[in-house]
């Protein structure tokens, strides 16, 4: 399906992302000013952690949600669907995942559209409707063609080096650490990591619009994923509170967050539900016109 491009969603993203960026520059430049070489190693040494990270994404989160890759013969139908949303994508198909949870959630992760991998929960395939459940597939399908986890990958990297800073930093600084460049340092840390907490947060949001509009696409039916989101979270009101406590840490990765009432808009890893499903509805409407 084609419509044209939301040049205002985009806009966005490419505001904050510039943000983000004069943002990290001058964080970089505080550090070389008031840290001699040793924070640069641990800076280097940090960067490759991330790099590992990056790299075995998909590993790391099939393991923290107890998921196990499944074979054609095990879920033939999901399978059928992924395969076929996939061609519908221009995507390479992605390895196919299960999670044994009550919780109706799915997610996708892997470094690149070759290393990608899809995961439902059986939850949610007890939940949703054959077109639902596409919806949500065609969402995580297109999280992975807009190569969503190294995006946020690399605007999260500087983040979690000014984080450690802010914890770990008066411990680089050797005889220095009681000086007063020293705590303007990790001052400037604690600034750097509020401000791109947020700006990531405000990012991840909208790469979520962006993966709701790409299913849009794929599928050509929006109402699909906009029936299946209302649906879902409407399940979630009767997931045991100890599964949610396990799963809490997929936040950014869900299609829909677990609740939490701490949370407020501005550090919340998606958007509103009745935003969503206002901009598919929109969507809709815009399809049909053509």
């Amino acid at each position: 399906m084609q419509w044209s491009t939301d040049w205002g969603l985009r806009g966005r993203m490419a505001f904050t992302m510039f943000l983000l960026f004069g943002l990290y520059l001058a964080f970089v430049g505080a550090l070389v000013s008031f840290y001699d070489a040793g924070m640069l190693t641990v800076l280097v040494l940090m960067g490759g952690f991330s790099l590992v990270q990056y790299f075995f994404s998909d590993k790391l989160a099939l393991r923290s949600m107890g998921a196990r890759k499944v074979a054609p013969d095990e879920e033939p139908e999901l399978h059928r669907k992924i395969e076929r949303l996939s061609q519908q994508a221009d995507l390479p198909k992605p390895t196919v995942a299960v999670a044994d949870s009550q919780v109706p959630n799915a997610f996708a992760t892997g470094r690149n559209q070759k290393n990608a991998t899809v995961c439902v929960t059986s939850g949610l395939q007890r939940t949703l409707s054959d077109e639902e459940l596409e919806g949500v597939l065609a969402h995580e399908l297109a999280h992975v063609k807009n190569r969503d986890v190294m995006v946020m990958t690399i605007a999260s990297f500087l983040s979690t080096i000014a984080f450690f800073v802010v914890r770990w930093g008066w411990l680089f600084a050797g005889d220095d650490r009681n000086s007063p460049p020293v705590w303007v340092a990790i001052v400037v840390s604690l600034v750097v990591w509020v401000v791109s907490f947020l700006l990531i947060r405000a990012l991840s949001r909208y790469r979520e619009y962006a993966a709701d509009r790409g299913a849009a696409s794929i599928t050509g039916n929006p109402s699909a994923l906009a029936s299946a989101l209302m649906r879902i979270d409407r399940r979630m009101d009767n997931v045991p509170k100890e599964d949610l406590r396990d799963q809490a840490e997929m936040n950014a990765f869900f299609i829909i967050p677990i609740r939490s009432g701490l949370i407020g808009k501005l550090a919340s890893t998606h958007p509103p539900m009745d935003k969503r499903i206002e901009k598919l509805r929109e969507l809709e409407a815009e399809m049909e016109t053509v």
